[in-house]
C-alpha cells in the first residue's frame, strides 16, 4: 500500500488541480461552501459563474447568517437544487461565527451529510478521514469490481486505501484521478496509481458500478401569469421543491390566452409548461411586480424562462 500511495501522491504533485482557490484556503467556511456548490455541479460552473460572487457578497459564515433567505438564494440562482442554498443558511445561522470541527457536529447540521461531513473534516481541519463521492466512488468500484456496493461497504474500502499520513493531498488526489484518468468512458488506466490492483483492469471491464437504466417522466403543468398594469402577479413558493422562490402561479383550469409553452429538464424529471396571459383589474398588496422589481428576486430557471416568453409578448 506504501507503494500505491507514494505513485498516487506523485501523480498529484505533477497533475493535481492544486489551483482551485478552496484548496488555496484554509477557511472551513469557503471549504465547506466549495462542498455544497459542487454537489450535483460541474466544477467549472461552480469557478466561473457562483464562487467568487456568492464569497463576495457573503465573505464570512457570520455574514451568510445575517443575510435574509431572499438574499442568498437569489446569489444561488441558476444553480439549482435550491434545498443546498436554504440549509446552507440556516447551518450558517446555527454555527456562526465557525463551523464545527467533529464529524458528529457536522452530520448533526441541516444539509451536511457523511460525505460533506467528512470532506471538511478533511480539507479544513486535516482529519484522517476517507472522501466519498462521484468519482471516488467510481475508482474503488473498479479497483474491487463492483457492481453495486452499499455505502457501508464503500467507506470500509475507502478506509482501507486512506493514506493517514497525507489524507489531505490523497483525498484530493483521489477525486482528480476519478476526474481525469479513471473516467467514466476511455479511462486511462496505463497511468493510473491503482493499475497493478485494479480488478477491472485485468477484467478488461470497466462497467463498475453498474449504471441503472431510470425512465425520465415528462410532466405537464399549466401557468397563468395575472397582468395589471404592467405589473405581473408572483407567489413566494412554500413547498419543498423551488421552496422560497419567486414564481409564476400553477392553474389546473388555465383561464386566459395561452402565449406558448416552456420546457425544462430536471435531474429526475422533464418539465412541459403551457402559459397563459390574463389581464386583471387590480392585484392585491405586496403580490404585483414590476420588471425592475422582478430583477432583485429570485426566480427559477422555469420562471425566468416564462418571464422572457412574456416579454415576447408584451
Amino acid at each position: 500500500m506504501q507503494d500505491i500511495h507514494q505513485k498516487l501522491h506523485k501523480w498529484y504533485s505533477i497533475n493535481g488541480r492544486k489551483e482551485l482557490p478552496w484548496r488555496n484556503s484554509e477557511d472551513p467556511y469557503h471549504i465547506y461552501l466549495s462542498e455544497i456548490m459542487l454537489q450535483q455541479t460541474q466544477v467549472k460552473t461552480v469557478l466561473e459563474r457562483y464562487y467568487f460572487p456568492f464569497l463576495k457578497k457573503f465573505p464570512t459564515l457570520k455574514s451568510l447568517a445575517n443575510a435574509s433567505l431572499d438574499e442568498v438564494l437569489k446569489s444561488w440562482e441558476g444553480l439549482g437544487y435550491y434545498t443546498r442554498a436554504k440549509n446552507l443558511h440556516k447551518c450558517a445561522q446555527l454555527t456562526a461565527p465557525k463551523l464545527p470541527k467533529s464529524y458528529e457536529s457536522l452530520l448533526a447540521l441541516p444539509g451536511i451529510g457523511k460525505n460533506t461531513a467528512s470532506a471538511i473534516c478533511a480539507f479544513a481541519y486535516k482529519q484522517k478521514r476517507a472522501v466519498m463521492e462521484a468519482n471516488v466512488r467510481r475508482i474503488l468500484c473498479r479497483i474491487h469490481a463492483l457492481d453495486d456496493p452499499s455505502s457501508d461497504l464503500l467507506i470500509e474500502y475507502a478506509e482501507a486505501l486512506l493514506d493517514e499520513e497525507n489524507p489531505y493531498d490523497y483525498n484530493q488526489a483521489m477525486m482528480d484521478i476519478g476526474s481525469m484518468v479513471c473516467t467514466v468512458k476511455n479511462p486511462q488506466c496505463e497511468i493510473c496509481p491503482f493499475l497493478s490492483m485494479c480488478q477491472a483492469h485485468e477484467l478488461a471491464c470497466y462497467d463498475f458500478p453498474l449504471k441503472k437504466k431510470k425512465s425520465i417522466p415528462l410532466k405537464h403543468e399549466n401557468i397563468v401569469v395575472e397582468l395589471c398594469e404592467g405589473r405581473v402577479k408572483l407567489i413566494q413558493r412554500e413547498g419543498r421543491f423551488l421552496h422560497g422562490l419567486w414564481g409564476f402561479s400553477a392553474s389546473e383550469n388555465p383561464r386566459g390566452t395561452k402565449i406558448g409553452e416552456v420546457r425544462h429538464q430536471y435531474t429526475h424529471f422533464k418539465l412541459e409548461v403551457s402559459v397563459y396571459l390574463k389581464s386583471v383589474s387590480a392585484h392585491k398588496e405586496g403580490e404585483a411586480f414590476s420588471k425592475d422589481e422582478i430583477e432583485t428576486l429570485a426566480l427559477s430557471t422555469v420562471d425566468k424562462k416564462i418571464l422572457k416568453l412574456l416579454t415576447s409578448h408584451l
